[in-house]
């Protein structure tokens, strides 16, 4: 090669450096030129299985979709403590978050980590929970939850038609938590009336700690006692307080399960309503919640324009502010639908549910 041609070729090559490195080189969010982009996610708590085995799973595999790289994921569970979960968000904006996903432990408290998130310019999306008392929230996702309650409220009467006043006992969730409150106005949005017309008493009621099913436990033993084991069904927020409650009765003694609710279509709660320990559960699917946390959270963090089309224009007031929501529909599962939600979205497949515990039972609700 000539002298002449390899300066040409060099003069080439250089130029074709200069404008790749221009042009950023690269479209991945992690390029070796710059540094990556962090997105945080922080669940409250491990009592109720979902945040492990669903949310955050699901979270993970759509962010892999859009093709970011999860190994830059925050990620920190503050196992039902406020304290906890203030240091976790601290560390997560220190360490470069550009978005926090904040599903929290308490709804009050979180304010402070989304004040903080705004004084760096850092979005915050209120997920499941809502984000009380702050107007630095800038999205919220999760559920209809006062639905969730009326749900569970209408199941359970519905299962009682035949009893002439019954008497139940309702163990809502942690008082912490914004959703519980929901949960617990839809609920008396159905008793309420029927207390004021004598069709009903509610005999006990509690607000569970940290959804803690020992804590639910110990207040079913409570209300047994209080009302001499005679209560004909219980109104409970979740599988996991649902679970203690059926453990109080069985341990007082009651034989033949009551009408009994629950919510998140744990595997445990489906096996129990397919084996008739409990009634109903309420099942939110986890999946779009995920989905859709993760595909804001990747548009907001990589600067992207997120589409109106992700609201529809519906806000949800937190105190403060009206929050630009995204609601998603609760659907209540009995032993006749099973098949048709939780099996059919792939929720959970049959080999899940239908172990060789619960085999005969599966058979027996046509579950296969």
């Amino acid at each position: 090669m000539s002298r002449k041609m390899w300066y040409s070729l060099l003069a080439v090559l250089i130029l074709t450096a200069t404008v790749l490195s221009a042009c950023g080189g690269s479209t991945s969010t992690t390029s070796s030129t710059s540094a990556p982009v962090k997105i945080a996610i922080l669940l409250p708590e491990n009592h109720t299985p979902r945040y492990e085995t669903q949310d955050l799973p699901n979270f993970k595999a759509e962010l892999t979709a859009k093709g970011y790289d999860v190994s830059n994921l925050i990620y920190s569970n503050a196992n039902q403590d406020a304290p906890t979960q203030q240091s976790q968000a601290e560390a997560a904006l220190t360490n470069g978050a550009k978005v926090l996903v904040l599903d929290p432990v308490d709804s009050a408290a979180a304010a402070a980590i989304a004040d903080a998130a705004a004084k760096q310019n850092v979005p915050v999306i209120s997920y499941d929970r809502l984000i009380t008392g702050s107007k630095n929230v800038n999205y919220y996702i999760s559920f209809d939850n006062v639905q969730v309650g009326k749900l569970q409220a209408t199941t359970l009467m519905a299962a009682l038609s035949g009893v002439t006043n019954p008497t139940i006992v309702e163990i809502n969730g942690d008082p912490a938590d914004h959703n519980a409150s929901l949960f617990k106005q839809g609920a008396h949005s159905v008793f309420d009336p029927l207390v004021s017309a004598g069709k009903l008493t509610i005999g006990k009621e509690y607000d569970t700690p940290g959804w803690d099913g020992t804590k639910a436990q110990d207040e079913m033993t409570q209300a047994l006692t209080a009302l001499n084991n005679k209560v004909d069904g219980v109104l409970s927020a979740n599988d996991t307080l649902a679970a203690g409650a059926y453990a109080a009765m069985k341990a007082a003694g009651i034989s033949t399960p009551v009408p009994l609710t629950g919510q998140d279509a744990t595997v445990g709660g489906i096996q129990n309503i397919i084996s008739g320990i409990q009634t109903m559960t309420v099942y939110k699917a986890i999946k779009p919640e995920a989905v859709a946390a993760a595909d804001l959270a990747f548009d907001l963090a990589t600067g992207v324009a997120v589409p109106s089309t992700m609201t529809n224009g519906a806000t949800v007031n937190n105190g403060v502010v009206d929050v630009p929501s995204i609601l998603l529909t609760p659907v209540a599962v009995t032993k006749a639908n099973v098949e048709t939600t939780v099996i059919a979205d792939g929720f959970w497949k049959v080999s899940d549910i239908c172990t060789a515990d619960f085999a005969s039972a599966c058979a027996a609700a046509g579950v296969k």
